[in-house]
């Protein structure tokens, strides 16, 4: 191919988070619901022509126009080059654009490792399966650029879909799809919202804090990672009310984690949703800053919405299709 785009959902992590990380699950197993959602990552991708004087051209927050990979900013990309078996010899021009702002809490910079992977693959003609997808990416951020992040999000943008994701003691990761039945998973989704809480952060930055002396927080975690199972037996078949009122309680265990996790401004913000009739909710990612997800029960979301009038509110539905190659031409005309 001389031309890819690529399409990565973001996600929101309801359950489990924290016991994704190796530093945790190596030892004594984890496991997550989460979910991909209808927000994505665009990647576009393309040999060069050899008539333009730089070699890459690299479009994301900053332009970047180098003679080597070795020059890029854009860590990911730099670092993805030479581990896929491109160099300087032939250029490439990568475009990145996001539904979502990034350091939010739902995941892009593992969605924009997926697409990255994607792309490189695809313009080589290379297949690979979700699960090498998922895998590959983890590795690029855990291992090629040494990022203190867990192993959740690269696979809930790999498969997408609403899945229980187990991480287990020898290493190995399995996907575990909830599969509800189309109306039951559209009741789900109406009472589901994320606000934006008008910052971002570095989400390794505050993993680290999370990770150290992780054993410590052993009581924390373990319940975490049970909640993970209880909120997917109430989605297959309870009283979804319930699944609301888990969010508030992974909510109150997470934030116990570290206190830089929450804010005074976040907590306003949670407590303005609740007194509004939100039955649970949760600050996305790390935590610090970003998305907070929120659920409603019925007759509730106008209340909710009024409450929260001043910041912007982001319905969303499950992505189900995952990473996604949606264009590629094998000789697209240079622009």
């Amino acid at each position: 191919m001389s031309f890819v785009v690529s399409r990565t959902p973001f996600r929101v992590s309801f359950f489990g988070g924290g016991t994704d990380y190796p530093a945790w699950y190596l030892n004594n197993g984890g496991a997550v619901l989460s979910s991909a959602i209808n927000q994505y990552c665009y990647i576009t991708c393309r040999y060069l022509p050899a008539y333009f004087q730089n070699v890459h051209r690299i479009v994301w927050s900053h332009i970047e126009v180098v003679q080597t990979y070795r020059e890029i900013l854009h860590p990911a990309i730099r670092a993805a080059m030479p581990a896929y078996d491109f160099d300087d010899s032939r250029g490439l021009e990568i475009h990145h654009q996001g539904d979502l702002p990034a350091r939010t809490g739902i995941g892009s910079s593992s969605s924009f490792a997926v697409g990255l992977i994607n792309v490189l693959k695809a313009l080589r003609h290379e297949d690979i399966t979700k699960h090498e997808l998922a895998l590959a990416a983890i590795d690029l951020e855990q291992n090629l650029l040494g990022d203190t992040v867990g192993s959740q999000d690269q696979v809930a943008a790999a498969y997408g879909g609403l899945n229980v994701i187990h991480f287990n003691t020898d290493g190995s990761i399995a996907v575990e799809p909830l599969a509800l039945p189309p109306e039951r998973l559209a009741l789900l989704e109406s009472r589901l919202m994320l606000v934006y809480t008008g910052s971002n952060r570095f989400s390794s930055d505050m993993a680290k804090k999370i990770v150290e002396n992780i054993e410590s927080k052993n009581d924390r975690l373990r319940r975490m990672h049970k909640m993970v199972f209880e909120a997917a037996e109430i989605l297959r078949r309870g009283d979804l009310d319930d699944f609301g009122r888990m969010l508030d309680e992974t909510w109150r265990l997470k934030r116990s984690l570290d206190p830089c996790i929450s804010s005074s401004a976040i907590d306003d913000i949670y407590q303005k949703a609740r007194a509004a009739g939100a039955l649970g909710g949760k600050l996305l990612g790390a935590g610090g800053a970003g998305f907070m997800a929120f659920y409603m029960p019925e007759g509730s979301a106008d209340a909710v919405r009024k409450a929260l009038g001043t910041l912007i509110q982001v319905p969303f539905k499950v992505d189900e299709d995952g990473a996604a190659i949606l264009e590629a031409y094998a000789n697209r005309p240079s622009i």
